[in-house]
């Protein structure tokens, strides 16, 4: 889509509006919409966003993040993904120092952060029950994923969070017409694929309170996730595909 398209938007903005109108999950849009309604004692005074949640950074990326799904309590009532709870403190703080945001908190839309050559996205847009979307409506959600990485060309990096996303991102990978590797790459903590095109995908546990505060994923752990992304960057040669890096 050119410049100027639809209301002015241009093809990734378009997918954010596209992503924040969808109901095509039932189960998830109940859910969501419960959660935004009855809410919990600590936030009964806040509005819940109570919808999908688009993905956010900068435009330009060379590191893309793909995480699992909004917390109910967290991306479902700030309105933005990562924001507003425990998870995101532990994400922000290894972003921050690998120097990918301008601050180690995400705390509500209008806090100011910034990401620095950093996307985040999801496999799936909306809060699902217990944090466990259903194999169909991952698979619901995956075309916002795949316009997503046929739209930021720049990307050279990418890192999931957790066994679902990393999956997800390799479907969608292959459902934007690229390729992977044989044999196909294999989820673990810390293991590095490259992909066809040079782009390396690192994969990671998800920050979530059960891995942070069992100890399966530590804060150093974290870090030196975001510390072998930059290193890289610094690493692999310029994308010659993505140096107009404008939207078209």
């Amino acid at each position: 889509m050119s410049e100027g398209g639809q209301n002015g938007m241009d093809a990734l903005q378009l997918v954010q509006a596209n992503v924040v109108a969808c109901r095509k999950c039932p189960r998830l849009v109940a859910h969501r919409e419960r959660v935004a309604r009855e809410k919990v004692r600590r936030y009964r005074g806040e509005e819940y966003w109570g919808k999908p949640i688009p993905s956010f950074g900068d435009r330009k990326a060379r590191m893309l993040i793909v995480g699992l799904a909004p917390a109910a309590h967290g991306g479902n009532r700030t309105g933005r993904i990562f924001t507003g709870d425990r998870s995101s403190d532990f994400l922000f703080a290894a972003l921050y120092k690998a120097a990918f945001a301008n601050q180690p908190w995400s705390r509500h839309r209008e806090d100011g952060l910034t990401l620095r050559d950093c996307y985040i996205t999801a496999a799936v847009r909306c809060a699902p029950p217990d944090n466990k979307p259903t194999p169909q409506e991952l698979a619901t959600c995956q075309p916002y994923l795949v316009e997503e990485i046929r739209l930021l060309r720049r990307a050279r990096v990418v890192v999931a969070l957790g066994r679902i996303a990393f999956e997800a991102f390799l479907k969608a990978w292959v459902q934007a017409g690229r390729s992977v590797p044989f044999p196909r790459p294999q989820f673990a903590h810390g293991a590095v694929a490259e992909l066809p095109g040079g782009v390396r995908l690192i994969a990671s546990y998800h920050p979530s309170q059960q891995n942070t505060q069992t100890g399966r994923l530590t804060a150093p752990m974290f870090h030196r996730i975001f510390a072998r992304a930059r290193q890289a960057l610094g690493s692999l040669p310029p994308n010659r595909a993505g140096q107009n890096t404008r939207q078209k």
